[in-house]
């Protein structure tokens, strides 16, 4: 049983993978979604024993060591780390695999005939980019269980490969029921199926989410009335002589009185 507690890989700004915790046994299937490739691929180095997690663990039949956890798993076609080289011929990559197999166990395997007894010589002469997403995948899985000592299958992002389920997840289905060797497969997808009911976990599921914090309102003016007066423009006179100036005309009543008089003495 594989089972994985609080998994986390820090990055340099922010974490490679998220906190993840799931399990997963012998006989079962789990798909591990997330939208980022390599938040997947960093699951997927973790849970086969191929990277050290910053925080939480990851245990194979109860063995807290990382070594017990790589003996007993394999990466399948993980991005940038060991997926086939386009350029190959599936004849060299079977050779380049078989090599990979611990000594006890390789005996000797040669590419040609391990290709027929696994009924794959309809595809040995061509390029791997010429693989179609189920064979190519029906070949990888093949190869990575041809050391007996595999019991758990780490499969990274099989339907990069095809937008189609049917390419990628019967195969993984038949390998993880299979009664004369039931293994334990986690898949990393970017989406879990709409046609698939077994188990499934959300990458990142154990990390802790960030409070919502909103800004808080500007609370009101105590006293608007002041506010308003405030803005604006400051004056010389007071606003009630303003007013009154506006709207009374201007008196020359005394003085226009006197200047009409002098004039007329004036005249005389």
């Amino acid at each position: 049983m594989l089972s994985a507690s609080d998994l986390q890989v820090k990055g340099r700004r922010t974490d490679l993978l998220r906190a993840t915790t799931l399990d997963v046994q012998r006989g079962q299937l789990l798909l591990a979604y997330g939208n980022n490739q390599e938040e997947r691929t960093a699951l997927a180095l973790t849970l086969s024993g191929r990277m050290k997690p910053s925080n939480g663990t990851a245990q194979w039949d109860g063995h807290p060591k990382i070594k017990a956890l790589r003996l007993a798993s394999a990466l399948v076609d993980s991005p940038t780390i060991n997926e086939p080289e386009q350029h190959l011929s599936v004849r060299d990559l079977v050779t380049e695999d078989l090599a990979l197999i611990p000594r006890r166990y390789r005996g000797a395997l040669l590419s040609k005939p391990w290709l027929k007894i696994n009924r794959f010589e309809d595809i040995e002469s061509l390029w791997v980019e010429q693989l179609a997403p189920a064979r190519r995948l029906e070949l990888l899985t093949a190869l990575a269980l041809a050391n007996p000592a595999t019991d758990l299958l780490i499969v990274d992002s099989p339907d990069r490969h095809s937008a189609h389920p049917a390419d990628w997840l019967p195969r993984l289905e038949q390998l993880a029921y299979d009664a004369g060797r039931p293994l334990a497969i986690v898949a990393t997808v970017s989406a879990v199926p709409s046609t698939w009911d077994g188990p499934s976990v959300e990458i990142g599921n154990a990390a802790e989410t960030e409070p919502n914090l909103e800004p808080e309102a500007e609370a009101p003016s105590e006293h608007p009335a002041e506010s308003a007066a405030s803005d604006e423009a400051p004056t010389d006179a007071p606003a009630g002589a303003q007013a009154t100036a506006a709207t009374e005309p201007p008196h020359h009543g005394k003085h226009a009185d006197e200047s009409t008089r002098t004039q007329a003495l004036e005249e005389l």
